[in-house]
């Protein structure tokens, strides 16, 4: 069932399909993240594949190699049962700042906590997004707590609030 969305979503896709693969069953499309967008409304739009339920959104660091980070979408079509994981690989910029990507939530409404949680452990940014701030982590919190490079020992700040402001 999946096996045959994957081959139907290389199809339309076409060349924003950078690779696929299909281990342990688990039917993966590496696509160009500037087409992300686009990319996850055909598969959702699209009247064989139906891909209409955004299950999870989350990110991997693969410090060391490059690129670097890959933001991974996993979706279920809820009329047909088949499943697809979509990754979207993100270099991190010689500057400095945080890798951005496109926000999905226009398409998917409960892509807007998986998103903020991506970019509260991460810092990785999704442009268009109506409300990036942080979710897990307090505002004070400087840096991203699950990349590979964040110092385990690091010590952040200490802030109090009082009662009005909890």
């Amino acid at each position: 069932m999946s096996a045959a969305a994957l081959e139907r979503a290389k199809q339309i896709l076409g060349t924003a399909v950078r690779s696929t693969h299909d281990k342990c069953g688990d039917e993966t499309l590496v696509v160009d993240a500037t087409t992300i967008r686009d990319t996850m409304k055909a598969l959702r739009d699209d009247s064989e594949l139906k891909m209409n339920f955004l299950v999870d959104l989350t990110c991997v660091d693969y410090l060391g190699n490059e690129p670097r980070f890959e933001v991974v979408y996993h979706l279920r079509s809820m009329t047909t049962g088949a499943r697809l994981r979509v990754k979207a690989p993100l270099a991190e910029p010689a500057d400095g700042s945080s890798p951005e990507i496109d926000s999905l939530v226009p398409l998917w409404r409960g892509a807007n906590w998986f998103e903020r949680e991506v970019f509260d452990m991460y810092g990785v940014k999704f442009r268009g997004h109506p409300d990036l701030r942080r979710i897990l982590m307090y505002p004070e919190f400087v840096g991203y707590p699950m990349r590979k490079d964040y110092p385990k020992e690091r010590r952040q700040p200490l802030v109090r609030r009082t009662p009005d402001e909890a």
